[in-house]
């Protein structure tokens, strides 16, 4: 699959910062992940730093894929609101995955500190009603998660004007989200797994899988083979094509970045997360060099050549939906891409073995608006399982859910 259109603005900004070699040799190790993004980085990093021996395969570039096409907003406010979740599997299950989600940002952070210079920021998040028939419905939101502690504030059309510059009927401020780097992020992580002893090879292809009592024989496209005891498949996007049907719906998603603008141009801007409640919606954030990075316009296209084509225009339309709420802001794409992302029905990831592939073949699919959250929870919830450890969340994120 080709995952990204156009220019995005963290391969262009940081280039290949690092060869990895082609894996062309027979090789044994405890585990192979089969993704170098950010997902892959992280379940690697997780393993590598608790003892485990892994090796690391990228049929592309490192972070090539879609963490290079990713706005990186780091959200424990995830698609599906937390009183739908709890509609569906019960208020303890939804408050749990809210709260998993909030650490998950701490763990990052944490992570982002010991690495250092991947551009990580603390931030706040704003979710706005795009029209005042969503107002309850945010209302009902705030409410819960208030409830269950949550550090939020209920804004009106009076106080977001005031703080944030445009005009909505209501909003959830939440003082816990963050921003990074993720191309950054993930290529510094695998550099410490190949410290670490583990093996990073970029270029190389998986051709099959060959599950067994013992392990597991990962056949690659130029005949060598590495035996394993367990797999972990963290292809993003392209995940889907080792299980037998559909668990996710693959979408487009489009984006840019500004020019760097003043701080006092930017004002609130420059540490707030904005999104909206509307389907598909309109977010942005600010990156370390004060550019406003934007995007939505999420389509059911995902053929590469035809998002190729719808680029510039949708960029041209984010573009008209900042000017109509800022006025005073004059925004002018400078990279503008697209790319691939999946939804799940219930907004949730999926974590674990497939009964298509056995017990030692696990999937790593961080699927929705805030994939990097979900792969920081992923990276500990597979090693848990590895481990033959419970974790709380081994069964809502399962197939079997």
């Amino acid at each position: 699959m080709d995952l990204k259109s156009g220019y995005p603005f963290w391969a262009v900004k940081n280039g290949l910062l690092t060869a990895f070699p082609q894996l062309t040799h027979d090789h044994q190790t405890a585990t192979v992940v089969i993704g170098g993004g950010i997902t892959g980085a992280l379940i690697a990093d997780e393993l590598s730093r608790h003892g485990h021996h892994v090796v690391v395969l990228e049929r592309r570039d490192v972070g090539w894929g879609s963490s290079a096409a990713s706005t990186a907003l780091l959200q424990y406010e995830i698609d599906t609101h937390m009183v739908h979740l709890a509609e569906q599997y019960g208020e303890a299950n939804a408050v749990m995955t809210y709260r998993r989600c909030a650490d998950a940002i701490h763990s990052l952070e944490r992570l982002a500190a010991e690495l250092g210079n991947v551009a990580f920021s603390r931030q706040e998040s704003l979710y706005f009603a795009s029209h005042e028939g969503d107002v309850a419905a945010l209302k009902s939101e705030f409410a819960m998660r208030k409830r269950y502690g949550f550090e939020v504030t209920w804004l009106d059309r009076r106080a977001i004007e005031t703080g944030y510059g445009f005009s909505a009927p209501g909003a959830i401020l939440s003082s816990l989200a963050a921003s990074v780097d993720p191309y950054r992020m993930a290529y510094h992580l695998l550099e410490n797994v190949v410290r670490r002893g583990g093996g990073v090879f970029d270029r190389t292809q998986v051709e099959r899988l060959k599950p067994n009592d013992e392990g597991v024989e990962v056949v690659l496209r130029n005949g060598a083979t590495l035996r394993c005891e367990q797999v972990i498949i963290a292809a993003g996007y392209e995940s889907q094509s080792w299980l037998p049907e559909s668990v996710a719906a693959n979408r487009s998603s489009y984006a840019f970045v500004t020019d760097p603008l003043p701080r006092d141009v930017l004002g609130k801007l420059g540490h707030t997360l904005v999104w909206e409640s509307a389907r598909p919606y309109l977010y942005l954030r600010s990156t370390q060099d004060g550019r406003l990075l934007i995007g939505g316009e999420d389509d059911e296209e995902d053929i590469p050549d035809r998002r190729d084509k719808r680029v510039m225009e949708k960029a041209q339309t984010l573009a008209a939906k900042v000017e109509a709420l800022w006025p005073s802001l004059k925004i002018n794409p400078t990279f503008c891409w697209g790319g691939t992302f999946a939804e799940t029905d219930d907004g949730l990831p999926y974590f674990g073995p497939h009964e298509a592939l056995g017990p030692r073949v696990h999937f790593a699919m961080a699927y929705g608006g805030n994939g990097i959250t979900y792969s920081m929870i992923g990276a500990q919830l597979l090693r848990a399982l590895i481990e033959q450890r419970p974790h709380p969340l081994s069964g809502l994120f399962s197939f079997q859910r």
